[in-house]
């Protein structure tokens, strides 16, 4: 427990986990989870250091940058969603503004006055 919190390990990479404690002491997990007052000591001396407060502001920053993540994805999903949607509108429109177009240019422009039958009159 010395050499992890002194900076020395030289089994563990340095972390201070109770993975680390129990191999660097040369000790079975078993052996380690046995030693309650060694855990014990162990536990007060964790939630005091400051790599334990800067693990704990690191975990709530990932647990906020989650949160964006998961907010960004529901948006982008919308967002892909309304794109999906406002590009069929336009395809249709183009289509009408298209059959539009042709029906007028098949047309005529004249004006043909329909002669009255006698029948038509009475």
């Amino acid at each position: 427990m010395k050499r992890l919190f002194a900076g020395t390990p030289p089994r563990t990479d340095g972390k201070l986990t109770k993975n680390n404690l129990w191999r660097e002491a040369g000790v079975s997990r078993a052996t380690m989870n046995r030693a309650a007052a060694l855990l014990n000591d162990w536990d007060s001396r964790i939630s005091g250091s400051t790599a334990s407060q800067r693990d704990q502001e690191q975990a709530q920053e990932i647990k906020e940058l989650r949160r964006q993540l998961k907010t960004k994805t529901v948006e982008g999903r919308h967002l892909r969603d309304q794109v999906d949607a406002s590009a069929t509108v336009i395809a249709v429109l183009l289509a009408e503004n298209d059959a539009l177009r042709r029906q007028l240019a098949t047309r005529s422009a004249v004006v043909v006055p329909l002669a009255r039958t006698q029948a038509t009159r009475e």
